[in-house]
């Protein structure tokens, strides 16, 4: 685990990156900004979490650090040790934390629940939703720290780097590092309700887009062929073929929109 800091001071804030190996994005953009050494109106704490993974291009070595919290520092596994490890560096820190992702091209947030820090800084980042996780947070870093997780894109892709870039920028301008002001926008909420398993296959479909509604009795997704049907409606989150091993994504409800504007304006 790599720690920088810009500023002088104890960190309130923090930006995290390098939580999945395969997943470099969000550490291009840390990289970017020790590079840049901007000046700043308070310290920020910058991680690069799980270098081991990063070093060998895997999601995780033994087990997925972003299901493995709390942790433990004699924990068996490599990412159980680092969770403990992670959670204590970054105590009582408001954390930025990012991903890429198979599923979808345009970033959004994650978070386990709206609250009164995330409601306000999520409308001043450049997202197009965001996502409650509800009875699925188990294991993930917002379990033990107050977390605002983003999907910056694309795993692998330009896009993703530059967005994690752009994303830093604007949560640090957000939450009083940088100077400068932020655009709100209206975004749209999410919670997730269930996942959606998937049998094991030779070949994966996924027929819809993620945050658009399915229709009762559609089509969603395939395995060898094989296709599931929507009972209710939905909306997908997190879906891909391929994404993730045992799932094709999660099914989610929308709630309202949040929106961008404040009592100021």
């Amino acid at each position: 685990m790599r720690v920088a800091q810009l500023g002088s001071g104890t960190p309130e804030i923090a930006v995290v990156a390098g939580i999945h190996g395969d997943e470099p994005c969000g550490v291009r953009a840390v990289e970017r900004l020790l590079e840049t050494d901007p000046a700043v109106k308070r310290p920020v704490k910058l991680v690069i979490a799980n270098e081991l993974a990063l070093e060998r291009g895997v999601r995780y070595v033994d087990e997925d650090l972003n299901r493995a919290f709390p942790g433990h520092a004699e924990a068996t596994t490599h990412e159980g040790r680092l969770a403990a490890m992670l959670a204590d560096e970054l105590g009582h820190c408001l954390t930025f934390s990012m991903h890429s992702t198979q599923s979808h091209a345009e970033p959004f947030a994650i978070v386990e629940a709206l609250g009164e820090r995330a409601r306000d800084v999520c409308p001043q980042l450049p997202i197009s939703a965001i996502v409650e996780t509800g009875p699925y947070a188990d294991g993930r870093l917002f379990s033990e720290v107050d977390t605002i997780e983003v999907e910056c894109g694309l795993q692998g892709s330009d896009a993703a780097i530059e967005n994690a870039y752009q994303l830093t920028r604007a949560f640090l301008t957000a939450v009083d590092v940088l100077p400068g002001d932020t655009v709100r926008r209206d975004v749209p909420m999410f919670e997730l309700v269930d996942r959606i398993d998937k049998s094991a296959a030779d070949t994966y479909e996924v027929f819809v887009e993620n945050f658009q509604r399915v229709e009762a009795g559609s089509p969603f997704a395939a395995a060898d062929g094989e296709k599931q049907v929507a009972s209710e409606p939905f909306y997908p989150v997190l879906m891909s073929p391929y994404g993730y091993r045992n799932v094709f994504g999660y099914t989610a409800r929308k709630l309202e929109t949040l929106s961008g504007s404040t009592a100021a304006d």
